[in-house]
């Protein structure tokens, strides 16, 4: 994990307007179970595009982990809604799947 986080992290310090580098950061961290970290750089990617719909599935999945049962609830009815205003079917659905699972 540590080279691509790395490289991650590089490539953020070079473009800080990419929004999938934090949520590719968060995935890492998230993987190496530092929850916190995930969802710190989770909600970085959503203050560049409130409309990521994974970011807003992967932070309501690690608020699930982490027994945040009420949050990850919030996270994805906020992405499920974004999605579906975006016309964006495909993660509304799985939104709406994580949503039902929660």
């Amino acid at each position: 994990m540590a080279d691509r986080l790395d490289t991650l992290l590089r490539l953020h310090a070079d473009d800080p307007a990419d929004r999938d580098l934090p949520y590719m950061i968060g995935l890492e961290h998230a993987k190496a179970g530092a929850n916190a970290e995930a969802l710190a750089w989770l909600d970085k990617a959503l203050e560049v595009d409130p409309s990521h719909h994974y970011a807003w599935f992967q932070k309501a999945r690690v608020l699930s982990e982490e027994g945040e049962e009420d949050e990850a609830v919030a996270a994805a009815r906020a992405g499920l809604e974004r999605a579906e205003a975006d016309g964006n079917a495909k993660a509304a659905g799985e939104l709406r799947e994580l949503l039902e699972s929660l």
